[in-house]
C-alpha cells in the first residue's frame, strides 16, 4: 500500500465531504451553512491540489484541472462571504445564495475528481 496514494485519496474525499457539508441546506438561510466548513473546504481543497501537482499522467492532469476549478469557486465563495460578513451585521440572502451556488459548482468538480479516483483505483492491476 502506498502511503502517498492514501493521503491523496484522503484529501480528495475530505475536500468533497467538507464542500458537501457546506452546500447542503436552504439556499438563502445563512444559519444552515457553516462558514467554518467553507473555510475548511478551501484549505483541504488547496492541500489536495498541491498533492495532485506531481502526477504527470493524463488522468493526473484531469485531477488537477478539477481541483483547480473547485479551488477557484471555493475561493470566490470564501472571499464573497468574508467581504459581506466584515461590512454588514447580517449577510443578505442573495449573497448566501451566491456563496452556496459557487460551492455547488465546486462540489460538482469534487464529484468528478472522486469518480476519476474510483475509476483509476478500480482499473489498477496488481503485478
Amino acid at each position: 500500500m502506498s502511503l502517498e496514494k492514501v493521503f491523496f485519496g484522503f484529501f480528495v474525499l475530505l475536500a468533497a465531504t467538507l464542500n458537501f457539508g457546506f452546500f447542503v441546506g436552504d439556499l438563502s438561510d445563512a444559519s444552515e451553512h457553516s462558514v467554518i466548513e467553507l473555510y475548511a473546504a478551501i484549505v483541504v481543497g488547496l492541500v489536495a491540489t498541491v498533492l495532485k501537482l506531481g502526477d504527470r499522467t493524463q488522468i493526473g492532469a484531469i485531477h488537477l484541472a478539477t481541483s483547480l476549478v473547485a479551488d477557484i469557486q471555493l475561493l470566490a465563495a470564501g472571499v464573497l462571504y468574508t467581504i459581506y460578513q466584515a461590512n454588514h451585521d447580517q449577510i443578505p440572502s442573495h449573497i448566501i445564495a451566491t456563496t452556496v451556488s459557487l460551492s455547488g459548482g465546486a462540489l460538482f468538480a469534487n464529484v468528478v475528481s472522486v469518480v476519476l479516483l474510483v475509476i483509476e483505483t478500480s482499473s489498477f492491476h496488481r503485478r
